[in-house]
């Protein structure tokens, strides 16, 4: 299975980056190959609107099905909903420790967006 975690670095050891929509990168864990490939969210950055539904439909496409962030607004959250894509959010410090306590089951599914559309 596909795992998505927001980041702002190349690998486990990066920071867990708190936001989705802007994140600037996805680090896509494959918890079957216990493998990872880096990719880029460059485009939502500084996007004016629609960048947690444009990255959540980016995500969907390389067929993720769990996400792991800080926060999630209510769009994208309606997005990666439709799409099947189970949302996790977490206050963990790195990309690692985040997937640590969603492969030891200490993570809780959430049920809604958690932040405001277009917040910092």
């Amino acid at each position: 299975m596909k795992i998505a975690i927001t980041t702002s670095g190349n690998d486990l050891n990066a920071p867990l980056d708190g936001r989705f929509g802007r994140a600037p990168m996805f680090l896509i864990y494959d918890s079957e190959a216990k493998t990872f490939e880096v990719v880029g969210n460059e485009q939502n950055l500084n996007a004016a609107q629609g960048a947690g539904i444009q990255s959540a439909q980016n995500i969907a496409h390389l067929g993720v099905k769990a996400l792991i962030t800080g926060h999630c607004g209510p769009k994208a959250f309606r997005v990666l909903a439709a799409a099947g894509i189970k949302i996790y959010n977490t206050s963990a410090a790195t990309v690692n420790e985040a997937l640590d306590l969603y492969l030891a089951g200490k993570l809780t599914e959430a049920a809604s967006a958690d932040v405001e559309g277009h917040w910092v």
